[in-house]
């Protein structure tokens, strides 16, 4: 069985070391997961007016985790908490009331940035966030990158070994997470 994961990215920089990583996730990733990248640049600012009649690219986020299993979150940290853009993705998608699109989903959260603790601050809030929208949380293992030069090539390969090991742990898990979630909350 193949397993539908959707990712966000959390950084909107076309040079963000997060997307790399994810590239890197991708590659080391068990075979029976199938990755797609959930959009999140062209989202509007969330407010309740739109409620009753969702821009297009918001009903197109909700959609596109209603078309995975689960999702994975590869986020920086942006003064001590999760990006702007990033937040506003999960407001979108969590409205309107009683119409919650990560209800149950399986999730993963992990992140790599240049400061000392890698994105261990934003994983907090994010992980804060992600239990009142009542998404499955993978709770260990944690992963706080912190990012050095010729950590990747700029396809995403690992040229760390040690990195890679902890990249392709943290996917293996990521995996059985996802598995035992799907078992008793099939989507």
């Amino acid at each position: 069985m193949t397993y539908k994961v959707g990712y966000f990215v959390g950084s909107l920089s076309s040079t963000s070391i997060n997307r790399t990583l994810s590239k890197a996730l991708i590659r080391l990733a068990p075979d029976d997961l199938e990755f797609t990248e959930i959009p999140i640049r062209d989202l509007p600012l969330y407010s309740q007016d739109y409620d009753d009649d969702f821009p297009p690219e918001a009903r197109a986020l909700k959609e596109a985790i209603a078309g995975v299993q689960a999702v994975l979150f590869i986020t920086p940290e942006f003064n001590r908490s999760i990006p702007g853009a990033l937040k506003n993705a999960l407001d979108w998608s969590s409205r309107p009331w009683g119409q919650n699109s990560l209800d149950h989903v399986p999730a993963g959260v992990i992140g790599i940035s240049v400061g000392q603790i890698g994105t261990a601050l934003a994983q907090q809030s994010l992980r804060g966030v992600l239990s009142f929208v009542n998404a499955r949380q993978m709770t260990a293992p944690e992963a706080y990158l912190r990012w050095a030069p010729g950590m990747f090539g700029d396809d995403g390969e690992v040229l760390v070994e040690s990195t890679a090991e902890v990249l392709r742990n943290y996917m293996a898990e990521f995996r059985e997470h996802v598995v035992r979630v799907l078992t008793v909350l099939p989507r």
